[in-house]
Formats: C-alpha cells, structure tokens, sequence
C-alpha cells in the first residue's frame, strides 16, 4: 500500500505529450509532495525526460494538467516556472563549457537581483561540492564528467528552486561519483528541497526515494514507496536485475 503523501507541491493530472504521431505520455498522474524525494523510473525511451521537459514547459503537452502549489502551470512559459521556483538539472548536464564554473554558477541565478544572497550562494554551493570551488575559474568544458554533473546541479540551486528536478544525474559516472550525488540530493531535502528524480538508475534512485513511479511506454505502471519498489518482484527483475 502507497504512503499518504505530505500536501502535494506538484500534481500531475492525466497529462499527455507527443513526438508528431508518437504518443510519448500517455495520461500520466502522479504526485510529488513537498519536502519529498519522489523517483521515476524506467527504461530508455519510457517517457522520463519529456514528462521533466514539460513540467519545465519546453515540451508541449496535448492533454491534462500540469499544478505547482496549486496552481495551473500548463500554460505557463518557462522562464515563469523558474520564477515560481521550479528548476531543472537535466540530462547530458548541458554546462556552457566555454564558461568557467563561477560563471556557470552565475547564469543559474539569472532571475535574481540579490547579488549578496547570489555571493552568499555561490559560497554555499562551494561547499556542497567542494571541488568545484578548486575549479572555479576552470571552464566547465574542462571538468570531468562527474564534476560537470556537480555543476549542473548547483547551478539550477542558484536559482533557489523549492522543487528541482534532477535528469538522470548519475548517468556515465563511477560508482564513487554516484554515491557522491546521491548523499548531495538527501542533503537538499534535509534542507528543505523538493526533488523529482528521474533516473535509469532504479537501485540508486529508489534507496534514497520517499516515494516511486514506474513509466514503461508513457504510462505509470507501478507506484509505492522506495522501499516497495525496491522489493517488488516486478521491478527486481525488469529494473534491478534480481
């Protein structure tokens, strides 16, 4: 039996998106409390990154409701999601490599005007990811790839979202790295962060998870808490190889 959900922040309402005739969201409705970590899994192809772009707002949708806090963002243009407290780290990370990592980090505060509280934030995010801060006139291109998902991270927290959605952050790292990135995401919602992690990577999602959706071919099949996922026989075996 699923958990109740604390109030949730973002509710996702039969939504529905295509690729010209593909039909890649197919009604998909889920919840994301606030103060949780909420995982989505599934395979290649499943559905993961276009729901994450239109919760965004760079991917149309063609039915359903897209809420934040209650209100109807299905609409809304990207830059007002982020101005309403939503931001991505997405797949590929997608740094400006020509950058260095402070202006990487500056471009993801680029809504705000509190240019002490961006200082103080930068700093904070030094902190978090201590090897950026040896980085910080490097230009991103120069990073490894675990460094570069450390950026991609912290520059979406430069926004000073209360929900981030998290694309894949352990795709192509060791497992030293991905251990790295999965104690950062349970340190954000100790801090009070929202987090929607979408990840291939079902063991390592789910064990840090309140709360899971399975999407197989654009559809929700299967929803518990990261602990029933992790020992249901279904998603042992088509996810983590038991």
């Amino acid at each position: 039996m699923i958990p109740p959900a604390p109030a949730p922040m973002l509710r996702i309402d039969r939504l529905s998106s295509r690729y010209g005739r593909i039909q890649a969201l197919r009604e998909v409705s889920l919840e994301v409390g606030e103060g949780e970590i909420v995982a989505l899994v599934g395979g290649n192809g499943a559905g993961k990154t276009t729901l994450l772009r239109a919760i965004s707002g760079v991917q149309p949708v063609s039915g359903g409701a897209i809420l934040f806090k209650g209100a109807d963002i299905t609409r809304a243009r990207p830059h007002a999601r982020v101005a309403a407290g939503i931001a991505q780290s997405p797949e590929g990370r997608q740094i400006f490599g020509e950058l260095s990592v402070a202006d990487n980090l500056r471009l993801g505060a680029y809504l705000r005007r509190d240019y002490a509280g961006i200082a103080e934030d930068t700093e904070r995010m030094f902190t978090m990811f201590p090897a950026l801060k040896e980085l910080r006139e490097r230009p991103g291109g120069a990073l490894s790839g675990g460094q570069q998902q450390m950026l991609a991270i912290a520059r979406a927290l430069m926004g000073r979202p209360v929900l981030l959605l998290l694309d894949e952050p352990s795709m192509g790292l060791a497992p030293v790295l991905v251990d790295q990135i999965l104690a950062a995401i349970a340190a954000l919602k100790a801090a009070g962060t929202t987090v929607f992690l979408v990840e291939q990577n079902a063991f390592a999602a789910l064990s840090i998870a309140d709360r899971g959706y399975v999407l197989e071919t654009g559809s929700v099949v299967v929803q518990g808490s990261g602990r029933e996922l992790l020992t249901n026989p279904d998603v042992q075996s088509a996810y983590l190889g038991v």
